[in-house]
């Protein structure tokens, strides 16, 4: 909304996704988007709208979800930001608020998305403080053929056989601009993955079959063969839901400026 009573705010948002159905508003059904929705219509005393970058399944976590939304004037992002972090639940945090252009809009604009990946090696992998955020693997790994066999990841492929069934009308072609392993505090490997757009389920498909290269289940070249979609050949099980966060998204410098010059109706009256 471009009027001169409401201006558009952009939001970082961090959550805990396990009690969460997901980003998205569902009927009946706990999602981050209708709690924060919740919020802020309190907050501006009417109906509200709340529009992410990207859905998040349920049980996945992010540290960089952006948002955005249009609320009166007399809301500064500072205000907006201290009052949303008060009524908010405790596993949904606003990490940042910023007047955004008018035409901003998180999915649209967004050149990147970057997810990271968490699986614990170690036995305090197991721990009440660790299990509930990163895939309990617990079990020793083949750095090095996770990290050749994830090099074949970047670039621009299909990843037809890397998605959930049912997504192949939305075009199946990413370009992946990173794919690397590292350390994860002792306690096992973080998967750091960057590309223009995923397909549902992709990241999780992406680490399943990594870490079975890891554990000698299957051979390395299979990714590379995956992404060939050769015949015969399918990917491992995928990996499971809380070891996954939504770390950044990136835009361009003048994101939204000329292309959405009103920008898109947030706010419903």
């Amino acid at each position: 909304m471009n009027t001169p009573d409401f201006h558009r705010i952009r939001l970082t948002l961090h959550y805990d996704g396990r009690e969460f159905h997901g980003w998205q508003v569902q009927p009946g059904q706990r999602t981050v988007q209708g709690e924060v929705e919740r919020v802020l219509s309190r907050l501006v005393n009417g109906p509200a709208q709340v529009i992410g970058s990207g859905r998040t399944d349920r049980g996945v976590h992010a540290t960089g979800q952006v948002a955005a939304c249009d609320v009166p004037r007399k809301w500064t992002p500072h205000a907006l930001r201290r009052a949303l972090n008060a009524l908010l639940p405790g596993d949904v945090w606003v990490a940042e608020a910023a007047s955004a252009l008018p035409g901003f809009h998180p999915r649209y604009d967004a050149v990147a998305r970057s997810y990271v990946y968490r699986v614990g090696l170690s036995p305090e992998a197991d721990s009440p403080f660790r299990s509930p955020w990163c895939w309990a693997l617990a079990r020793p790994v083949d750095l090095g053929a996770m990290e050749r066999a994830a090099a074949a990841v970047v670039g621009d492929h299909s990843f037809l056989r890397f998605a959930k069934a049912g997504q192949e009308e939305r075009g199946d072609r990413c370009t992946v601009s990173e794919a690397r392993w590292e350390p994860w505090e002792g306690v096992g490997l973080k998967f750091h993955v960057t590309a223009n757009r995923f397909l549902h389920h992709m990241v999780r498909y992406l680490v399943g079959t990594l870490v079975d290269v890891g554990l000698a289940e299957r051979p390395e070249g299979d990714v590379a063969a995956l992404l060939e979609q050769r015949e015969g050949l399918e990917t491992s099980p995928p990996a499971p839901p809380e070891g996954l966060f939504l770390s950044a998204v990136t835009y361009p410098p003048n994101a939204g400026a000329e292309r959405m010059p009103r920008g898109p109706r947030l706010v419903r009256s």
